[in-house]
């Protein structure tokens, strides 16, 4: 029996791709192999990853003057990829609103001056500080958020005034959840294994004019994005299965009706959970109401052994991973697209269960 899997990442994924998948695991369209088994020249294998990379573009509507790079290393490998790639003048502007921001923060630090330019580490990242008139150096190479704070649970719903500077934002946990303009980003990137498929695939969007022999001197050649994009994502063997079941993902969400109806679906469901914590005598949403993710929900009942009690009693009923972030404690419900409207309405009954019990 599947259960309701509420992981942060690696996370749920359509069933519907995992069957297909499965049926397809020792025979690929007759090729009498497995995809996890051809090489990654192969003409079969050449097929999957343009086919991935066209409906990638059809989804999100991206620009020609875009590059879509398939690579390896998760996000926090990207976190050193973009200085190395972007810092033409060693310096950066970061908004730090999450473990995950600042990672990347410290990170840049290592290759030029990266600039804290707005927290809400003031408050335990529980909002997303006012980015509309930031203090943004004229020399600064480019603007940094991380989009959507898979721990904390805050969003920009409003990107960051970069006043003309390129913005470049980690899209991990938000990816393909909503319709995006792409062009109000340089670089637009995500690990997979929250919303779009297997750990081990980073997905990186990035303008052409962005993509040059220019990076810092001693940048592995596998971590230039000129390498990468020169090569359509085929330098070295990719991560093919990764990429395999990404691309069955982006069919999946075109056949769901595509990032409008992604949205719709996913606002129905956090709708269904904000509402039950916003009346709950028991259980407490823990993020500013403006800067509420639709992916991540994070809450408490702000009595530890009560919160591991739920966790416990939650796993035995089917509910599994809303066990919170180490770093912060309490329970985290991750809703990424892939759950079903359903796993929430059965959360919040046992919630509402779990309340009458103990309240």
């Amino acid at each position: 029996m599947r259960v309701y899997n509420f992981s942060a990442g690696p996370a749920v994924l359509p069933e519907e791709v995992l069957k297909e998948a499965a049926d397809e695991m020792l025979d690929y369209k007759g090729t009498g192999m497995s995809v996890m088994e051809m090489s990654h020249r192969s003409k079969a294998y050449d097929t999957i990853i343009k086919e991935a990379e066209q409906d990638l573009r059809d989804i999100m509507n991206i620009p020609d003057n875009y590059k879509v790079l398939f690579l390896q290393g998760g996000a926090s490998q990207f976190f050193a990829e973009v200085p190395m790639n972007l810092m033409k003048n060693k310096k950066a502007a970061y908004i730090i609103t999450g473990q995950w921001a600042k990672k990347a923060w410290q990170e840049a630090k290592i290759y030029g001056e990266a600039i804290d330019v707005a927290s809400s580490a003031d408050k335990t990242f529980s909002y997303i500080p006012d980015c509309s008139d930031l203090d943004i150096p004229e020399d600064a190479d480019y603007v940094y958020i991380c989009e959507n704070n898979t721990i904390y649970g805050t969003k920009f719903w409003q990107l960051p005034n970069t006043k003309g500077k390129t913005l470049v934002a980690d899209v991990s946990s938000c990816f393909l959840s909503e319709p995006v303009d792409v062009t109000k980003y340089g670089v637009i990137y995500g690990g997979v294994q929250k919303n779009v498929g297997p750990a081990g695939v980073v997905i990186a969007i990035i303008r052409e004019d962005l993509i040059t022999d220019d990076v810092l001197p001693g940048t592995p050649t596998m971590l230039k994005w000129k390498t990468q994009a020169d090569n359509d994502s085929l330098y070295n063997t990719p991560p093919c299965y990764g990429i395999y079941i990404c691309g069955k993902v982006f069919k999946w969400i075109k056949k769901m009706g595509g990032l409008e109806a992604m949205k719709a679906h996913n606002e129905k469901k956090a709708k269904i959970l904000y509402d039950f914590l916003d009346q709950s005598k028991l259980f407490k949403g823990t993020v500013e109401k403006k800067d509420r993710s639709l992916m991540n929900v994070p809450f408490v009942t702000g009595n530890e052994e009560l919160d591991a009690k739920f966790v416990k009693e939650a796993k035995a009923a089917g509910f599994e991973n809303l066990k919170g972030h180490r770093t912060v404690g309490g329970m985290r419900a991750s809703i990424y697209n892939a759950m079903p409207i359903e796993g929430v309405e059965k959360l919040v009954e046992f919630m509402k269960k779990f309340e009458a019990e103990n309240c």
